[in-house]
């Protein structure tokens, strides 16, 4: 959906109640036809609409008003993702029934077993990955790789030894920032994967962010930033402007991963699966439910 044209104009002076709401009821308008998405990615469709300025002080306030329309329960916490907090636990049951019933959740067949290909995607950003989690793990039922910027040796080698051993030709697709970092560190994958996973073929593409996209999309664009070591030699090959991952619309964003995955699917065998995996696991709570 392409958004109308807002009624606010860029304003550095204080606004008014009036004004606030209307934010307001724009903010979720947005978060609610993007949902889950980043608060970044709420203030870069924000900044779009020309609802709030082009820096930070536009984030922040995006940022304090999403804070305010969760705490008042306007929007639901759920709608705002956040990958990079996580709390490390045991799971603990009230008995095997209790057990049963949170297990029988994330059973889930393999959707590819008999797949020709193996498809993976790669994300640059962490905070990203619960925007596309949906499409990449619940949907589709592939693995999301979270490479947080550069991926360490360890993650790579990790990644490759899983690739040669399940041998199948593979498709990796690639998520990042179109700036000196994260070209480079797309390119470091689209390098080293193939080559060390020797004997399987491995085709890398860089799926986003791509000028092309900028243009028809008319993302949001920064300046490269020259405190980073890799400026110079991406704005030799690419100019001065950088985009974010964040800059796609989160729907936009779900819909392209979803096409790039379906190019390599069987929609039907999929379909005929999620039915035998539901039935799965209504069996697997009724044994335990006869157990008690």
């Amino acid at each position: 959906m392409v958004y109308g044209t807002s009624p606010l104009k860029l304003k550095r002076q204080r606004r008014t109640r009036d004004e606030l709401h209307a934010l307001d009821l724009e903010l979720y308008r947005i978060v609610e036809e993007n949902q889950p998405m980043t608060i970044r990615g709420a203030f870069y469709q924000a900044e779009v609409l020309e609802l709030v300025p082009k820096d930070e002080k536009g984030y922040d306030v995006v940022q304090r008003r999403l804070l305010k329309l969760r705490i008042n329960g306007t929007i639901p916490y759920g709608w705002i993702t956040d990958g990079t907090r996580l709390v490390q636990r045991y799971s603990r049951w009230n008995g095997m029934g209790d057990f049963a019933t949170h297990a029988a959740q994330f059973y889930r067949r393999d959707y590819w077993v008999s797949s020709p290909a193996r498809v993976e995607i790669w994300i640059e950003k962490d905070a990203l990955s619960g925007v596309i989690f949906p499409t990449v793990v619940e949907e589709w039922g592939l693995e999301l790789f979270v490479a947080r910027g550069f991926s360490s040796v360890t993650y790579l080698q990790n990644a490759a030894e899983g690739i040669s051993d399940d041998g199948r030709p593979t498709y990796v697709y690639i998520l990042g920032d179109r700036d000196p970092s994260g070209i480079c560190a797309a390119r470091k994958i689209a390098e080293e994967l193939p080559e060390r996973a020797r004997g399987v073929s491995v085709h890398v593409e860089h799926l986003a962010v791509t000028m092309p996209q900028v243009e028809a999309w008319k993302l949001p664009t920064r300046d490269v930033k020259h405190s980073d070591s890799r400026a110079r030699k991406f704005i030799r090959e690419f100019g001065e402007i950088s985009v974010e991952l964040d800059a796609i619309p989160p729907k936009t964003l779900r819909s392209m991963v979803g096409q790039a995955i379906a190019r390599h699917a069987d929609p039907a065998a999929i379909s005929r699966l999620k039915l035998i995996e539901e039935e799965e696991r209504s069996n697997m709570v009724r044994m335990f439910e006869n157990r008690n």
